[in-house]
């Protein structure tokens, strides 16, 4: 990497510590010391050890809960790293965030209703960030409630890799989506393995009384002896595809195989994933899973290569556009 005009300086707060280190030694660059505690009534405190000043600091944190810390926590933690950061003097600060909560809120459903995906744009964009380098965001509009750059990423080159790797690829396999919203991403993992431009879609209806419950209600598409790769951005209680899978099954699938980026596995979902019909469910590391949330057919891929390589491009100001190319899970 080329620091001659600003050096680099990564750091990471408490959200995904493991993700960090393999970015550290991905990109070479040791993480740099920090302080992180808590005043008796829960207030963080935060300060780098060593001077950042005139830096390009990259902060790793997804906003999401981890073990005794809750998404609130992690969103907190961020933006009083991003204000200290800001005191100190750093050329630029550039958060790297795996993981993007509050991004399910991203347009008013009803009435009286927070767009907190927006609301928490401004937060970040407001404490001092100067860039954000995301991946899968709930939805694409999300870079919009930005007026900072934004690099979009995708998980799509990594959870392909592994599938094609792994024997699941054959001419025989169809992408699925687990609702119409999920159609490009759909087609985004069907153009990584380089499969038939072709794919299923499950139509789903959410009873508007209640959360976190889906009733899928029909199949568009041919599943019958085929296997079936359904691909999400999110797994949180797991209800959606794990119905989805029962509903595959029942079409005639071979083999159904859950790939998604965020992991969120809240409440009974290891569980209820573990007992599906799914044959293996693939996630990344974008969100740090503790070893009480891992079950049998859980594979985890690593994202520490994707956010490497997109760290290194903007240091060295130069493209991230073949992070979204055949070429870059090629080589």
């Amino acid at each position: 990497m080329d620091q001659t005009r600003h050096r680099a300086v990564l750091l990471a707060l408490s959200a995904n510590l493991p993700l960090a280190k393999k970015i550290s030694k991905r990109i070479n660059i040791p993480l740099a010391d920090t302080n992180l505690d808590r005043f008796a009534d829960g207030e963080f405190r935060f300060n780098v050890s060593d001077s950042v000043r005139g830096s390009n600091v990259y902060l790793i944190q997804p906003t999401s809960a981890v073990e005794d810390r809750s998404v609130n926590d992690s969103l907190i933690e961020l933006l009083i790293a991003i204000d200290a950061l800001r005191r100190a003097s750093v050329h630029s600060i550039n958060i790297v965030i795996p993981y993007y909560g509050y991004a399910r809120q991203d347009r008013k459903a009803r009435s009286r209703e927070a767009i907190t995906a927006r609301m928490v744009a401004d937060l970040i964009e407001k404490s001092g960030a100067d860039r954000i380098i995301a991946l899968d965001l709930h939805a694409s509009q999300i870079q919009g409630f930005f007026d900072i750059p934004v690099d979009h990423l995708i998980a799509a080159p990594i959870l392909a890799d592994y599938l094609l790797t792994n024997g699941f690829v054959d001419d025989n396999t169809v992408v699925a989506s687990p609702d119409h919203g999920g159609v490009k991403r759909a087609r985004e993992l069907n153009q990584f393995l380089g499969i038939e431009d072709s794919i299923v879609i499950l139509d789903k209806r959410r009873p508007t009384d209640q959360k976190n419950t889906v009733e899928v209600m029909n199949l568009i598409g041919d599943v019958e002896g085929k296997t079936v790769v359904m691909v999400d951005d999110i797994i949180d209680t797991g209800n959606t595809i794990v119905r989805g899978a029962e509903l595959l099954k029942k079409k005639g699938a071979k083999r159904v195989i859950a790939a998604a980026t965020h992991a969120l596995l809240n409440g009974q979902a290891p569980i209820s994933l573990q007992n599906s019909d799914f044959d293996q469910v693939v996630v990344t590391d974008s969100i740090n899973i503790p070893e009480s949330k891992k079950f049998e057919k859980l594979e985890i891929v690593s994202t520490d290569d994707l956010f490497a390589r997109a760290i290194e491009a903007v240091q060295d100001y130069r493209s991230v556009s073949p992070l979204f190319q055949n070429e870059y899970h090629r080589g």
